[in-house]
């Protein structure tokens, strides 16, 4: 009976996987702060994406590790079209076709030296603007690759009008913008930062939002809309349920959130620990996330999820 009246449902269809991909190796390569979580190489990768659209996953979202001797200031890595996310994203376009919705990460933190998502001024800070002509070169590199949809990560001001732009220009305009309308500088990006390979020195306060604020996100909102963004993200999921909920509330585009790498290794540690049961505790986890409003979930553990929803 329960189960007949649940007002809130996990359903494949919500469930989005985020997956790395690895220059240069023939194996995959365990991130130690995520367990169960790999660095791909491409042909892993590609079974990756084909387990995940048989289990009715909606999407993949596709990160990648370059070779740390291509990473420079300007991360030219990213706009190459031989680089490592453009090559990832032809391979899993390849493989399942549009049978998952294909997402590809666009921020350079991945290919900079000095590991910040955009370039920096002679002072070492984040120049806004400059950093909006790369990610214009990213989106349409990505876009000729075969991606569906662009996730611009970065939260540079301006960035999903300009990206729009950018893909409008080359008749693009099929590919949609998933903007990571509120993403937090939070503490629980740490295992995220092994995963792929970050070079950063520092942090990101001056560009990614202050966890004790809620009005900001909601002014970011109504630009990212202006600009165009065809969906909104709010990231971390867990700890900012309250600020998806006021996203949800106020919009009527679809609404993601994206449970991170913290928020997977705290409760695969405590599971571990038989401190928690592990199975309950990831639906619970994600059930919350649903009822606070997402439409779309990005989590690590999208393909079990999926297989066992499917098995009812």
């Amino acid at each position: 009976m329960r189960r007949m009246v649940a007002e809130t449902r996990l359903h494949p269809a919500d469930l989005i996987l985020p997956a790395f991909v690895r220059e240069g190796v023939s194996e995959p390569v365990p991130i130690s702060a995520m367990p169960g979580v790999v660095q791909h190489s491409r042909d892993t990768l590609r079974k990756a994406a084909v387990e995940a659209a048989e289990a009715g996953v909606s999407g993949i979202m596709l990160f990648g590790v370059p070779e740390d001797a291509k990473k420079d200031a300007a991360g030219t890595a990213g706009t190459d079209p031989d680089g490592i996310l453009q090559v990832a994203i032809r391979d899993v376009r390849a493989e399942v076709g549009d049978d998952l919705v294909v997402m590809s990460d666009l921020c350079l933190d991945e290919y900079t030296d000095h590991g910040h998502c955009g370039v920096l001024d002679q002072e070492g800070r984040v120049d806004n603007d400059a950093t909006l002509e790369r990610y214009a070169e990213m989106a349409q590199v990505q876009a000729d690759a075969g991606v569906h949809v662009v996730g611009p990560s970065g939260m540079m001001d301006g960035q999903v009008g300009v990206i729009r732009d950018a893909l409008d220009t080359i008749g693009k305009e099929d590919v949609a913008v998933l903007a990571y309308t509120a993403k937090y500088a939070s503490a629980f990006y740490g295992p995220f930062r092994e995963a792929v390979g970050s070079s950063l020195r520092g942090d990101r306060k001056t560009y990614q939002q202050d966890a004790a604020n809620t009005r900001e996100s909601m002014r970011e909102l109504a630009l990212d809309l202006e600009e165009g963004a065809d969906m909104v993200m709010v990231k971390p999921a867990g700890p900012y349920l309250d600020v998806l909920a006021k996203v949800a509330d106020a919009v009527d585009v679809p609404v993601a959130a994206y449970q991170i790498s913290g928020e997977y290794a705290m409760i695969e540690a405590a599971a571990e620990r038989g401190w928690i049961e592990r199975d309950k505790a990831i639906l619970e986890s994600l059930t919350g996330i649903k009822r606070a409003g997402a439409q779309m979930i990005l989590t690590y553990w999208a393909t079990e999820v999926a297989q066992r929803l499917g098995r009812g």
